[in-house]
């Protein structure tokens, strides 16, 4: 059984950010469940027993390998999309995390090429989906919560 596709799958989005306001990405690699070769923020699966705020703190560690200063909830949104022909239903929280930038790292060479910082006006190309979708729709919350955690 696979989460998105059997059943609801639950997820959790992070915007890593920097104190310059700068935006953490990483490449996907061709080990990624989907969107190959495109620039992400980071995200993945809420594990059994967990709130959504845990498993954004543990996904970023695994992914980033870093502690996350502040943790702020941005918005809960429903994907519908379909991949490799099938049809997948997921519940995906978004968050913007504010990390130290110095002990930043690939947590996950697996699945990420390579990491960088952004500002927000100038992303990588191509975007995940869902990266150009969120920054689209909650650009101004996102910009909110990266400006109240700059320190």
């Amino acid at each position: 059984m696979q989460p998105g596709f059997d059943y609801i799958g639950v997820n959790v989005v992070f915007i890593c950010h920097d104190d310059e306001g700068n935006i953490l990405m990483h490449l996907r690699s061709e080990a990624c469940r989907d969107e190959h070769n495109t620039w992400d923020y980071g995200g993945g699966k809420v594990e059994f027993g967990e709130t959504l705020e845990e498993a954004a703190r543990r996904e970023i560690r695994e992914e980033y390998g870093c502690e996350v200063r502040h943790l702020t909830y941005l918005n809960t949104d429903t994907i519908f999309r379909e991949h490799e022909g099938r049809a997948s239903h997921w519940v995906v929280s978004v968050f913007v995390a504010h990390v130290d930038p110095r002990a930043v790292r690939i947590g996950s060479p697996e699945d990420i090429v390579e990491i960088g910082w952004h500002q927000p006006s100038s992303l990588p190309e191509p975007l995940h989906s869902g990266a150009a979708r969120w920054l689209r729709d909650y650009r101004s919350e996102i910009d909110a919560a990266i400006t109240k955690h700059i320190e």
